[in-house]
C-alpha cells in the first residue's frame, strides 16, 4: 500500500494526457514552426509570381525596391500577426477556456491556408500578405495557449517534460517545411501554393479530435467554479479515482488568489507580489528572441554558401540543421525534469554566447581555407544550445511562475514581448548586417551574456514545485506575504516585516 500511495502522489503519463498533449501540440504548435520556415525555400518562385502578376496587371515589370518591400511584408506580417494573436490570449482563454480557445483558433489557420492555396489561381499577391497576418494570429495564440493548457493538465512531476512538447512540435514544423521545400518535392514553381496551403491540415486534425479531451481542470474549478467537471477531468487525466489531494491543492490556490481576483495586464504590471516574476519572463522572452536565433536561420544559407557548400546542396544542409534542432529538443523533453529549468537555461545561453563570439571570428577570417567549416560548426552548436534552453524553457517557466488568476495576463505580456522581439529582429537585422557585417553577431553575444547573468542571479529552480510553492519562493524577493484565507502561507504569523525576513532556499 505504501508503494501504491507513493506512485499515486507523483502523476503518471496516462493515455488521455499523452493524446491531449500530442493533438494540441500537432494541431497548434506544429503550424507555428511550419509557417516560420515555409516561406524560405520557395522564396524565389513566390517572388517570381509577384513579378508576373504585376506585369500582367500593369504591363511593365516591378521595380526591385517594390519587390523587396512586398517580400519583406510577406515575411514580417507573420510575427506582426503573432503579436495581435498574443494580445487576444487573455480575453479568449478566460472566456472560452484553454481547449475552447485552441479550437476557435483553427479558424485563423484554415482560412489563410485556403487563401494561400488559391493565391496563384486568383493571381493576387495581396492574398498571401493578408493570409500571413491571419496565420500569424493563429501562431500568436497557439504559442501561448498550448503551453498554458498543457501546464494546467500535467501533474507537477511531468510539467517540465510536457511543457517542452509544444516547442518540440514547433521544431518538427520547421523541419517539415524544410523537407517539403526541397526543390524536387514542393519547393518549385508549381508546388509552392500547395506547400503554403498545407498548414490547414493540422488544424483540421485538431478540430476533429481535441473536442474528445478534457478542458483544463484548473480552469473549470478556479475560474468556472465547476467542481464536478474539474474532478471528472482530473480523474480521466490521472487515470485513478482519488484526486482529492490535487483538488484540495487547487482550492488552496484559489483561496490564496481570491483577494486578487482575475488580473488584467494593467493589474499585473502594478502588483508588487508579481514584480520579479514579470521582469523574469520579459527578460527570458527578450533573451530568447534577441539572442540571434532568427538571424542564424535567416543567414544560415549564406554562411553555408560562403563555406563552399554547392548551391544545390544547401537545402540539404538546412534540413540537417533542422533535424539537429528536433533531436536536441527531444533530448530536452527527457532531461528537463532531471536537470531542472535553471541549469538548462544557463547552459543554453552560455553555449549561444560562445557560439556567437566564435562565429564572428570565423566570419571575419573567412578567407582562411578551413574557417568556413568553423562557421558551419558554430551554427550547428548554436542551434544545439538554443534548443536545449532558450527555445524550450521560457514557456515552461512562464506557466510555473504565475498562478491561475494571473497566468493569462502573464502569457499575454510574455507573448507580446516574444513576437515584438521577433518582429524587431526580422526588421532590423538586414540593416545591421549591411552596416556591421559579421560583427552583428557580437551584439547577440552580449544579449546572451546579459540574459545568462540575469537568470543566474534572479531565476529560481521551479521543477517539481506546486504553483503555490513557486509563488512563495518569489514572495521574499518581492517583499510580500502570500495569504490563504486570513492566514499567511509562511511559517511566520507576525506582520509583514517578519514575513519579509523569511528566507526561501532558492535564493
Amino acid at each position: 500500500a505504501g508503494r501504491f500511495e507513493r506512485t499515486k502522489r507523483s502523476g503518471k503519463l496516462t493515455v488521455v494526457l499523452m493524446l491531449a498533449t500530442l493533438i494540441s501540440a500537432f494541431g497548434s504548435s506544429f503550424q507555428y514552426g511550419y509557417n516560420v520556415a515555409v516561406i524560405n525555400s520557395p522564396s524565389q518562385f513566390i517572388q517570381q509570381f509577384y513579378n508576373t502578376t504585376y506585369v500582367e496587371r500593369y504591363g511593365g515589370p516591378m521595380e526591385d525596391s517594390f519587390l523587396t518591400l512586398l517580400w519583406s511584408l510577406s515575411v514580417s506580417m507573420f510575427p506582426l500577426g503573432g503579436l495581435f494573436g498574443s494580445l487576444m490570449v487573455a480575453p479568449l482563454v478566460n472566456k472560452l477556456g484553454r481547449k475552447g480557445t485552441l479550437l476557435f483558433n483553427n479558424i485563423f489557420s484554415v482560412v489563410p491556408a485556403v487563401m494561400m492555396g488559391v493565391s496563384e489561381i486568383a493571381e493576387s499577391y495581396e492574398i498571401i500578405i493578408v493570409a500571413r497576418i491571419i496565420v500569424g494570429i493563429c501562431a500568436g495564440l497557439s504559442s501561448n495557449v498550448v503551453p498554458m493548457y498543457l501546464g494546467e493538465l500535467s501533474p507537477k512531476n511531468l510539467r517540465g517534460a510536457i511543457g517542452v512538447v509544444p516547442q518540440l512540435f514547433i521544431t518538427i514544423g520547421i523541419l517539415s517545411a524544410q523537407v517539403l521545400g526541397i526543390s524536387s518535392i514542393l519547393g518549385n514553381n508549381t508546388g509552392w501554393p500547395l506547400m503554403l496551403g498545407l498548414t490547414g491540415i493540422p488544424a483540421l486534425v485538431e478540430l476533429l479530435l481535441l473536442p474528445f479531451f478534457p478542458e483544463s481542470p484548473r480552469y473549470m474549478l478556479i475560474q468556472r467554479g465547476d467542481d464536478k467537471t474539474a474532478r471528472r477531468a482530473l480523474q480521466r487525466l490521472r487515470g485513478w479515482e482519488d484526486v482529492d489531494r490535487e483538488m484540495d491543492e487547487m482550492r488552496l490556490e484559489h483561496q490564496s488568489e481570491q483577494a486578487e481576483g482575475r488580473l488584467s495586464v494593467l493589474n499585473l504590471l502594478s502588483l508588487r507580489s508579481l514584480r520579479w516574476q514579470l521582469i523574469s519572463i520579459v527578460a527570458m522572452n527578450m533573451g530568447q528572441q534577441l539572442s540571434g536565433i532568427n538571424a542564424i536561420y535567416y543567414y544560415a544559407d549564406s554562411i553555408y554558401s560562403s563555406a563552399g557548400v554547392p548551391e544545390s546542396d544547401i537545402q540539404y544542409v538546412t534540413v540537417g540543421t533542422g533535424a539537429v534542432n528536433v533531436f536536441m529538443t527531444i533530448t530536452a523533453v527527457f532531461i528537463v525534469e532531471a536537470a531542472g529549468r535553471r541549469l538548462l537555461l544557463l547552459i543554453g545561453f552560455g553555449i549561444c554566447c560562445v557560439s556567437c563570439a566564435l562565429l564572428t571570428v570565423a566570419l571575419t577570417f573567412q578567407s582562411t581555407e578551413w574557417m568556413p567549416y568553423v562557421s558551419i560548426a558554430c551554427v550547428i552548436v548554436y542551434v544545439v544550445g538554443h534548443a536545449v534552453g532558450p527555445s524550450t524553457i521560457p514557456y515552461v517557466v512562464t506557466t510555473e511562475m504565475f498562478r491561475q488568476s494571473s497566468r493569462p495576463a502573464a502569457f499575454m505580456v510574455a507573448g507580446s514581448i516574444h513576437w515584438l522581439s521577433n518582429f524587431t529582429v526580422g526588421l532590423v537585422f538586414p540593416f545591421m548586417e549591411s552596416g556591421l557585417g559579421s560583427n552583428s553577431f557580437i551584439i547577440f553575444c552580449f544579449i546572451c551574456l546579459a540574459t545568462l547573468f540575469y537568470i543566474w542571479l534572479i531565476v529560481p529552480e521551479t521543477k517539481n514545485k506546486t504553483f503555490l510553492e513557486i509563488s512563495q519562493m518569489f514572495a521574499d524577493r518581492n517583499q510580500v506575504e502570500i495569504q490563504v484565507g486570513n492566514a499567511p502561507l509562511k511559517p511566520e504569523t507576525g506582520d509583514g516585516r517578519e514575513g519579509d525576513a523569511f528566507k526561501v532556499t532558492a535564493f
